[in-house]
């Protein structure tokens, strides 16, 4: 049987191949858009091939950070979505949702390490980025998430893993102070979002007292880290709370409309949850948070 004839009898041949449902682009995003870009479906989507993966990293990752966390991507984008943003969208979906875990570094030691996980829920707020900053630096938007809280047995605190993102990081005076005291990225460690390199902020001397407070730490138990694209991880030594001190942090989140993101992994829309600030997957609350995951993330 000679060549036309083998093409005659197989019609899926290459050109039809690639006009395939499963590779259109407007199919893909009416299948997403019915699941609500549910994210596991969306990573298995990005590793059947290289052309899916590509649609993926250019369409369906911002497609899926705008639907879980609209006022944070319209805030880290200046309102425009649909430009670029530092590191790719596949990065920044990544942070949403997957807690990096951590080993030990120069300045911060642990007994064994923390493997990653997908978050379940995440919380990312504007007013925590600002404990992070110093005063020189306060211009700069960053959001946080709520630490990750991991218990390291009965000898030891629980440790608090937790994760952020710069707006605008190549303008940002938090990377002009950096370069100005020519702080050199840390041998060791990359960014587990992106893969470029980082700087200590502890190295740096640039964590305030404040991130600590913020994060039920103590001054000094804690570490993070900035890459070049402004993505930000770290941990701390959580401390238990008393009561007095839970009511405190309530009644100073309740005055500051926060412009926080919750954010949760298993991609529903929960419609109920519109007024409560903790939410999930996609929706927003009072005080301008986003939930993202398969449910919000808090």
């Amino acid at each position: 049987m000679s060549a036309t004839q083998r093409r005659k009898l197989n019609p899926l041949s290459h050109d039809s191949e690639s006009d395939s449902g499963i590779l259109n682009e407007r199919i893909l995003l009416l299948v997403f858009e019915s699941i609500k870009w549910d994210l596991q479906v969306l990573c298995l989507t990005a590793s059947v091939n290289r052309k899916l993966r590509a649609i993926a990293k250019r369409l369906l990752w911002r497609k899926l950070c705008v639907y879980r966390a609209p006022r944070m991507v319209a805030a880290l984008t200046n309102g425009t979505p649909n430009g670029r943003i530092g590191g790719g969208w596949d990065a920044l979906g990544k942070l949403m949702f997957f807690c990096c875990g951590f080993e030990s570094t120069r300045h911060f030691k642990l007994s064994r390490p923390t493997p990653g996980h997908f978050a379940k829920a995440s919380r990312f707020s504007k007013t925590s980025g600002r404990s992070f900053l110093t005063k020189k630096c306060r211009g700069d938007l960053l959001f946080i998430s709520d630490p990750c809280e991991h218990p390291m047995g009965d000898k030891e605190d629980d440790l608090g893993i937790y994760r952020g993102v710069f707006e605008g990081f190549m303008r940002s005076k938090t990377r002009a102070c950096l370069i100005r005291r020519q702080v050199a990225f840390d041998e060791r460690v990359r960014c587990p979002y992106c893969g470029t390199r980082v700087w200590s902020m502890t190295t740096a001397r640039l964590v305030p007292k404040s991130a600590a407070r913020r994060l039920g730490s103590r001054d000094g138990r804690l570490e993070y880290f900035a890459c070049v694209n402004g993505h930000l991880h770290g941990t701390c030594w959580l401390v238990p709370l008393s009561s007095d001190e839970v009511c405190d942090d309530v009644e100073e989140e309740d005055g500051d409309d926060d412009g926080s993101e919750d954010l949760d992994g298993d991609g529903q829309f929960n419609r109920d949850a519109y007024n409560h600030q903790t939410m999930t997957n996609g929706s927003t609350s009072s005080s301008g948070e986003d939930v993202l995951g398969d449910e919000p993330i808090y």
